[in-house]
């Protein structure tokens, strides 16, 4: 072989070995700009809007007309609950949607810790079925009865 065959062979060599390096780069970069779209599929970045119980009183003693949906067991709710309120225990909350109003201000709360499930789960649920007008009460039921605003019973 003489000398300018071999620098061809060596040259195709050095091609080869780019165009690997450029498919496995491409490929690299590829991945890194999908990671992110895969990292959130099937996930909701949607925040959960919390209302203090400060907020909603003052929204009371305003005029507002606000609905209250208490997720807590049905006992709970006969002992006490917020004034007005609609009792729809989480069970039975995708099969009472109809209950809900879509428009003027909804209010859902529970017995559960922040950022319960319960709740977490009540809100995400009714705005995929297109309620933009729900609120979770911050630190539910216990937030409002320690601030002892008004509750009913029975």
């Amino acid at each position: 072989m003489c000398s300018r065959q071999i620098r061809l062979v060596e040259w195709n060599r050095v091609v080869r070995r780019f165009r690997v390096i450029t498919i496995v780069g491409l490929i690299i970069i590829g991945l890194m700009a999908i990671a992110p779209i895969a990292a959130h599929a099937g996930h909701d970045d949607e925040y959960i809007e919390p209302v203090s119980a400060e907020r909603v009183k003052k929204l009371l003693d305003g005029g507002e007309k606000i609905v209250f949906v208490d997720l807590r067991p049905a006992g709970d709710f006969q002992k006490a609950r917020l004034p007005g309120a609609l009792s729809i225990p989480i069970a039975e909350l995708p099969k009472r949607l109809g209950e809900i109003p879509k428009a003027g201000r909804v209010v859902l709360y529970c017995a559960c810790p922040p950022g319960g499930v319960d709740e977490s789960y009540s809100y995400l649920m009714l705005r995929g079925k297109g309620y933009r007008n729900v609120a979770v009460l911050e630190n539910g039921f216990s937030a409002w009865a320690q601030r002892k605003f008004p509750t009913e019973s029975k």
